[in-house]
């Protein structure tokens, strides 16, 4: 006996040039995922712990570097325990993020610092601040970058001599630094320091014209900063947003109003009940005697077709209701079923229940259908 070896399979080789690019995309999905972790953890906008390019990292760490002490604050609670004093700078990112409570607790915490920055409030938070407040947004600085010029400098920080440059900040009413037409990037209002031009601080952006210097100027001017990023959740449940908070104010008004006039519509034309009255009942007509009057009417206009239908139809629906069948089975299903019912032929029952079967030609010929319909119905009854 014979035997034959099973064939084995090529043995593949793995080359020094494979392997080197194996680990090189390993390592760059690597890099990839560890630079990024800080973004998805801390995506806000200008947030000290971002990497990415909307990220503040890189000036958190370069006040760092220069002897800030960076205390970084993630919610109200944190805020309140972090140290503020008149040798303190207070800035706030993310501030779409306050609520007018949060806002109330911030500033009455901080009002010892030396100033507290707002990176790019909205209108809602300025409507709290000062309701005269506007804002306009737009790109600014697209060349050199737009200079200072600023009046008496602000909150005690110098920044003369500097340019800024973004793509998109937020100019608000009135004098202040960074001047565009009647408004201002960089405006000090209440005790507040409004700081437009946000994407000055990000990451991508930071080494564009003077931006770097403006971001430390304006935040490393005094030895501690405090960084607070609110959370929405910091607000108290009168602070959330509803419907109700997002109608005007004369909707309510208008709404009584509103139902005020349909329910005096609806008593003006409502109409008022009495009591019941009798009426008396149409006259009844015995069944008998409706079969017996379309009769009349179907042998004085002679349409025996149309006589021969009616009682093939009521034939069927009596076998079918006698069978259990559904009142919508078609005629040939009847009729097969009749058929094996009373072991009689097909075509024998068809003659009777098929309406395509020649019509009656005289009198008689529908007399004697109606009667072999009866003698039909009566079987299936029987059996």
């Amino acid at each position: 006996m014979t035997t034959t070896a099973a064939p084995t399979r090529p043995r593949t080789r793995v080359t020094r040039t494979q392997l080197v690019v194996a680990a090189a995309v390993v390592l760059a999905l690597v890099v990839a995922v560890w630079t990024t972790r800080g973004s998805e953890k801390y995506p806000g906008a200008a947030d000290p712990r971002n990497p990415g390019p909307d990220g503040a990292q890189a000036l958190a760490k370069v006040l760092a570097d220069q002897g800030v002490d960076v205390t970084i604050a993630r919610s109200a609670e944190a805020f309140d325990e972090a140290t503020v004093d008149d040798a303190t700078t207070v800035v706030v990112s993310s501030t779409e993020q306050l609520a007018p409570s949060t806002l109330r607790r911030m500033r009455e915490h901080a009002s010892a610092a030396a100033r507290i920055v707002l990176v790019e409030p909205d209108f809602a938070i300025l409507n709290q601040i000062d309701p005269d407040l506007g804002l306009l947004t737009g790109p600014v600085g697209e060349d050199d970058g737009l200079p200072a010029r600023c009046p008496d400098g602000i909150a005690g920080v110098d920044l003369d001599g500097l340019r800024v440059a973004v793509d998109r900040a937020t100019s608000y009413t009135g004098q202040g630094c960074f001047p565009v037409s009647d408004r201002a990037l960089v405006r000090g209002v209440d005790g507040l320091v409004l700081f437009g031009a946000g994407q000055a601080l990000t990451n991508d952006q930071v080494t564009r014209a003077d931006n770097a210097a403006v971001g430390l100027r304006l935040l490393g001017h005094d030895p501690r900063l405090v960084w607070y990023v609110p959370d929405a959740t910091d607000a108290v449940s009168d602070d959330a947003v509803t419907i109700g908070t997002l109608l005007p104010d004369w909707i309510g008004p208008a709404l009584w109003v509103v139902a005020l006039a349909g329910l005096a519509l609806l008593l003006w034309r409502v109409r008022r009940l009495g009591p019941l009255s009798t009426e008396p009942l149409p006259v009844v007509v015995r069944a008998v005697e409706t079969a017996r009057s379309r009769g009349r009417m179907y042998r004085r206009s002679g349409d025996r077709t149309h006589a021969a239908r009616a009682l093939r139809r009521a034939a069927r629906a009596d076998i079918a209701r006698r069978l259990r069948l559904d009142r919508g089975t078609p005629a040939p299903v009847v009729t097969e079923a009749a058929a094996r019912h009373l072991g009689a032929p097909v075509e024998t029952v068809a003659a009777l229940l098929d309406d395509d079967r020649m019509p009656p030609a005289t009198d008689q010929d529908l007399v004697r259908l109606a009667q072999d319909l009866a003698r039909l119905r009566r079987e299936v009854r029987r059996s």
